[in-house]
């Protein structure tokens, strides 16, 4: 079986650090990408199963990637991130289609149970 592919897009150069140990040491494949255009390359090359997504971005925004990848490919699962209080742009992310939001700083441990739960529990079907 392959591994899940989980993308991790932030500007911050720590987070994504810090997220790609998390989930490498889970067992994902992980993938990086500080703005919306090197993240949505990613997503056209690798299809990633869940993408982690600040909400925050220079260039491109959040709400913006988070259309582009639900264009390309509706199946793959998208957790934000985001700041205190950016709840109006959080309804919106739901309303694209993000499953949930974490608000920074967030929980390490609960990120890592919520991204296991969707990525472990889907029942693998053969495509």
């Amino acid at each position: 079986m392959d591994k899940h592919k989980v993308l991790i897009v932030d500007d911050q150069n720590g987070i994504r650090i810090l997220l790609m140990e998390v989930f490498s040491s889970e067992g994902y494949e992980t993938y990086q990408a500080a703005n919306g255009k090197i993240a949505l390359d990613i997503v056209r090359k690798h299809e990633p199963d869940l993408v982690l997504l600040d909400m925050k971005i220079p260039g491109m925004d959040g709400l913006e990637i988070l259309k582009h990848i639900k264009q390309m490919n509706p199946d793959i699962k998208v957790i934000m991130m985001t700041a205190y209080g950016e709840l109006d742009m959080i309804k919106e992310a739901t309303d694209l289609g993000a499953l949930m939001h974490f608000t920074k700083p967030f929980d390490i441990d609960e990120m890592r149970l919520a991204v296991n739960m969707q990525l472990k529990n889907k029942t693998n079907t053969c495509s």
